[in-house]
């Protein structure tokens, strides 16, 4: 029959037959030592002596044995030689007539494992094999020796112990498998814990608290949530069906450490997944479903600590999920406030900003009470929502968000009312701005030149000139400076009315100043000479100026030359442009084909060249402040 070791050899290796234990036959003994380059010399017999005296005087005949002493004795022992001299020196030179107890010797075995003198642990198995009565080896002593071994981290050594064990016919118990599957998991050999445990189970031992364990661990290592999960309820199905041999009570107790144990393997998997899957959230989240359906329920702290993982913006969903089922918890606990801050920040990364104001407005209704730095995050989030709505001039949605501010306890600064004010005049809206301006002011705030410049351009665009030039006068009045974009709303204003020599006395007051004017501003000035019919003229005061003309300059002056009635002017600016490598848009295209025709010009079309392929949408000034 194959040897009951053979788990412990490689395949296709199978030890010869275990022999018979009975005390007449002399066993085949493999030494356990490592040959040494010479004879260890003979210890003087006073060393022992010295060594026992730490310990109050060693063991005195007849009395209790100072197992610590014994260990300090044999801490240095190299041979089963040395060992033998060191115990008689310790029992007084009680000769062969007299041992000590074997626990004593187990006891120090494990001793100096943990010290890592793993040769005197060795030697201490060689002297007991000398003793000659046929008790003083057992699994025990080498699962001692194991234990010594894995406690030292030369795991090289196991096979020596195992082979030795075969040799004297030894069997091991659950207790073998159980330190060997321990040092298979700190080598990192996850598979070889398996196998064992399934020879475990093969050959009818029955496993103890600490296989499972070990096995749990094995699976910690894995990374196999999945595996952990389908264990642990395959084991509380044994344990319901009293299947498991043993106290129920402590069974009860380890099923609680097995629970966290497997807790923890997920946990693992979960945050290896946010890092390394392709679809970390979907990852995670099969995990967090399979826990639930293994019945598994982690504590607050585990969802906790798993939102701190979720770091990036494609984390959304799965942090979503664990705030939900923290506060879903009945347990009277509070959530932490960090974790909370922690998530409206990750929703502001990824911008969910709604999901965001969700939790802010859970804090303010449920608690924890949110502290500066909620916020601030959450103030942060609107900023973002306010500038997109400033951007794309939506602003009925910028003035909602003012209001919904307010609505959670944050006052809004001039940031953003200024936010507010510039999306009212991005989209041409002077009464919605003047209603803002005025509230900014009934709120106590102070408006700057962005404020009035937002309000200037708002009223320009609606061109009720007087009113806008009311609000300048109140600008400089209370002393606030204007800057280039006022400067420049200020010109085009005179230039709209059509009063071209205080538009021109403007750009002498920017200079006077230090202030230059740009392409931006005579922009905006020709723009409002479409009304006026001095584009051109103003085109040449560019010139005069030393700015040089943009495609977004002959785009506005294409227009104002076509609706002053001079096609052919128009035709040859666009030519003008194209010479100079600008692209203007297919509008401007379109708007100087369709004049010389209307006009019935004389001019070549097809010097145009090809219709743009660019959008035909409206030239847009800009206006950003």
């Amino acid at each position: 029959m194959a040897s009951s070791l053979a788990v412990f050899h490689p395949v296709g290796h199978l030890p010869s037959p275990r022999r018979p234990r009975n005390p007449a036959c002399q066993r085949t003994s493999l030494n356990l030592l490592r040959s040494p380059a010479s004879a260890s010399p003979r210890r003087p017999r006073g060393f022992a002596a010295k060594s026992a005296a730490v310990s109050d005087g060693g063991r005195r005949r007849g009395g209790p044995v100072d197992v610590v002493a014994v260990a300090a004795a044999l801490r240095d022992a190299k041979t089963a030689e040395d060992v033998k001299l060191s115990v008689e020196d310790f029992l007084g030179g009680g000769g062969d007539g007299e041992h000590l107890p074997l626990q004593v010797y187990t006891s120090v075995i494990r001793g100096l494992g943990k010290e890592k003198r793993l040769d005197a642990a060795f030697a201490v198995v060689e002297h007991l094999k000398g003793r000659g009565d046929g008790s003083s080896l057992n699994q025990f002593v080498y699962n001692c020796l194991l234990g010594a071994v894995k406690n030292s981290g030369e795991f090289g050594r196991i096979q020596d112990v195992l082979a030795d064990m075969e040799a004297q016919g030894i069997s091991p118990n659950i207790v073998t498998f159980n330190t060997l599957m321990s040092v298979y998991v700190e080598q990192g050999k996850i598979q070889e814990v398996f196998r064992v445990y399934d020879d475990i189970e093969g050959r009818g031992l029955v496993p103890t608290a600490a296989t499972y364990s070990t096995v749990m661990s094995a699976y910690k290592s894995a990374g196999d949530g999945f595996a952990a999960l389908k264990f642990f309820v395959k084991l509380r199905e044994r344990y319901k069906d009293g299947e498991l041999v043993g106290n129920p009570a402590d069974w009860k107790q380890d099923f609680v450490k097995y629970e966290k144990l497997a807790i923890r393997v997920c946990h693992m998997a979960m945050r290896r997944s946010l890092t390394g899957a392709d679809n970390p959230a979907g990852a995670a989240l099969k995990v967090l479903l399979a826990m639930d359906e293994a019945g598994v329920r982690p504590d607050r702290s585990y969802y906790e600590r798993l939102v701190w993982a979720c770091t990036g913006e494609e984390h959304y969903t799965i942090a979503k999920e664990l705030y939900q089922r923290i506060r879903e918890r009945d347990d009277g606990g509070v959530i932490s406030l960090s974790v909370c801050n922690h998530l409206i920040w990750l929703m502001g990364r990824a911008k969910k900003w709604w999901a965001a104001l969700e939790i802010y407005e859970d804090l303010l209704e449920k608690g924890p009470k949110p502290n500066n730095l909620s916020h601030e995050l959450i103030r942060s989030h609107f900023n973002v929502l306010l500038s997109a709505a400033k951007r794309r001039g939506i602003w009925r949605w910028a003035v909602r968000l003012l209001e919904k501010m307010q609505e959670k306890g944050l006052e809004p600064g001039s940031r953003e009312w200024n936010a507010v004010l510039l999306a009212c005049s991005r989209a041409a809206e002077s009464s919605a701005a003047v209603d803002t301006f005025k509230r900014m002011i009934d709120r106590g705030l102070k408006p700057d030149v962005v404020s009035y410049g937002a309000l200037l351009s708002a009223l320009e665009k609606g061109r009720l000139y007087d009113e806008a030039l009311r609000v300048w006068e109140h600008m400089r009045k209370v002393g606030v400076d204007p800057n280039l974009h006022a400067y420049t709303i200020l010109a085009s204003i005179y230039a709209g009315k059509g009063d071209h020599d205080k538009a021109d006395a403007v750009l002498r007051d920017m200079l006077s100043a230090k202030i230059e004017p740009t392409v931006v501003t005579f922009n905006a000035i020709i723009t409002a000479c479409t009304r006026s019919g001095a584009a051109f003229e103003w085109f040449h005061r560019m010139k005069m100026h030393n700015v040089e003309p943009s495609e977004v300059t002959y785009q506005v002056l294409i227009e104002a030359l076509v609706q002053d009635g001079k096609p052919k002017l128009a035709y040859e600016m666009y030519i003008r442009a194209s010479n100079q490598g600008l692209k203007l848009s297919a509008k401007s295209y379109d708007t100087v084909v369709e004049a010389c025709q209307d006009y019935g010009s004389l001019v070549d079309l097809n010097t145009l060249g090809l219709r743009p392929i660019n959008g035909s949408g409206s030239v847009k000034i800009n206006d950003e402040f």
